[in-house]
């Protein structure tokens, strides 16, 4: 857990909110198995995306930092079933998604002490507010286009065959800026997934 060890009141308010937020993805029902111990799933995704913000972005601000911490908060309480199949309920699941973790993630804010400023700025980074022109933004969404790849795409790879999944790696390519791009190559993928990516850019 990233902890502020300073005296300030920032740094304070900093690691009750990471403990806040990660008591509450903490209670995540599903579970994923990370070095043989089985861990919930959106406490480990939290980490995930927060190790990426900060490795594209080593002097993120500390709003950003917290965004990158409640990005998917609780996010099991509002399950894909719950929505019609298809891409019109996939959209609708999505929407509704974003803006009840950046909820959630305001009413803890708000009860720990920050201010309105900080939490506006959050609520926006989470709802990918004007993200073709706020870098923090594109930050936050290169980091979950990152955590897809390097940790989800195999899963992906899996139930869809080779068409659905270039246009899946097409998709999330398009959303990323040239540094995540250069990041994501690097990464150590299946060799089918390898082939895929490779066609999909090509």
């Amino acid at each position: 857990m990233p902890q502020r060890h300073g005296a300030t009141e920032s740094d304070n308010l900093f690691n009750k909110a990471i403990e806040a937020f990660d008591e509450a993805n903490a209670k995540d029902p599903n579970f994923i198995e990370v070095d043989r111990f089985e861990k919930p799933y959106e406490l480990i995704y939290a980490n995930w995306l927060y190790q990426w913000v900060m490795r594209l972005s080593p002097n993120s601000s500390e709003e950003l930092q917290l965004a990158a911490r409640c990005q998917h908060l609780k996010r099991w309480e509002i399950p894909r079933s719950k929505y019609p199949e298809g891409l019109k309920g996939y959209t609708k699941w999505k929407k509704e998604l974003a803006e009840y973790h950046a909820e959630e993630a305001s009413k803890i804010l708000v009860e720990i002490g920050y201010d309105s400023s900080v939490v506006e700025r959050v609520k926006a980074i989470n709802l990918k507010k004007n993200l073709k022109t706020d870098v923090e933004v594109q930050t936050m969404e290169d980091a979950l286009c990152l955590v897809t790849l390097q940790y989800q795409i195999d899963g992906f790879s899996a139930k869809h065959d080779d068409e659905k999944m270039i246009g899946i790696i097409q998709k999330t390519w398009a959303k990323m800026s040239e540094l995540a791009k250069q990041e994501a190559l690097k990464l150590k993928y299946s060799e089918r997934v390898l082939s895929l990516i490779q066609r999909a850019i090509a």
